[in-house]
């Protein structure tokens, strides 16, 4: 009898683990994130997109969405990783490194890889950094703040990536590939010209302080937009010109631009697609000009507009 009732919570036990299991459900991850957070990796300093990033909200776990940091507690501590004094109560949990040194910190209710916490630094009055990784990370503006998204494709990211920074209302600009036909597309394969995808940069902006259609001329105005065949000197289908619209809003918005531009003369052959799958590009790829300290080579601005 007792074997049997042990038994019979053997078997509850297991259900319950199970659903407790299949309840938490995890974001899609790619294979850099994965390398990241799953496997214990660390991203290369100076690239990741929230580093800089100052707008006001709340950072939570790439893989399970939990609410990690206040934007409050962000500091600039110049390590090459985003930095906090504090963390959410509870949310992050503190661990030792398997080298025996450090201390990893990892999400609360995921486990997922973030970084490392140091302390006695005397960077700020709590006397703490959390060095995070960025692609362990995403972000929630304060509520009551709205944010828009609009993606280009304008020949090599590393250029449109640098000079959309600078555009008022802008909030982050991410390098990736869009438009193609496989998952999961790193740099050597979009390379190939095998996977449709183009290079195209994905930007968070402010519709308080700027607009889909500022940012859309801006775009044009930053590269070669008769050129067919990719942009300058870079050849080939992932580097041609086009903009991926979310709406109808923003495909108006490019119609209506590309017609000013018939006008003027110009032989427009920038192509306007739906917006797709938004993939990152590899780390190395991210704040390219800002890494190297170099000039973009086939994208500068020319006044049209």
């Amino acid at each position: 009898m007792k074997r049997h009732i042990v038994f019979v919570f053997s078997i509850l036990a297991i259900i319950v683990l199970t659903d407790l299991g299949s309840a938490m459900k995890f974001n899609q991850l790619t294979p850099e994130e994965e390398r990241v957070i799953v496997h214990r990796g660390t991203e290369r300093p100076f690239t990741g997109r929230f580093l800089s990033h100052k707008e006001a909200g709340t950072y939570t776990c790439r893989r399970c969405g939990a609410e990690l940091y206040r934007s409050t507690d962000k500091f600039e501590s110049g390590c090459g990783w985003p930095s906090f004094d504090d963390e959410i109560k509870g949310a992050v949990t503190r661990k030792p490194d398997p080298d025996g040194q450090r201390v990893e910190i990892v999400c609360t209710a995921c486990g997922g890889h973030l970084g490392h916490v140091f302390t006695g630094e005397g960077f700020t009055a709590k006397n703490t950094r959390h060095c995070v990784n960025s692609v362990s990370l995403d972000f929630i503006p304060a509520a009551g703040k709205e944010t828009s998204t609009a993606i280009f494709a304008g020949g090599c990211f590393w250029g449109v990536e640098h000079l959309m920074k600078k555009a008022p209302g802008v909030i982050s600009v991410k390098s990736g590939y869009t438009g193609g036909r496989t998952e999961n597309p790193d740099y050597k394969s979009v390379c190939s010209g095998m996977t449709g995808h183009l290079e195209a940069v994905e930007v968070v902006f402010d519709p308080s302080q700027t607009s889909f259609a500022d940012l859309a001329r801006l775009f044009f105005e930053i590269h070669d937009f008769t050129q067919t065949d990719g942009q300058g000197p870079d050849i080939g289908e992932q580097y041609k010109s086009a903009i991926f619209v979310a709406d109808d809003e923003q495909r108006e918005a490019t119609r209506k631009i590309i017609e000013q531009l018939r006008g003027m003369g110009y032989e427009v052959a920038t192509e306007i697609k739906p917006a797709a799958r938004f993939w990152p590009a590899e780390a190395y790829h991210q704040n390219y000009y800002e890494k190297t300290g170099k000039a973009p080579y086939c994208h500068i601005r020319k006044k049209i507009f």
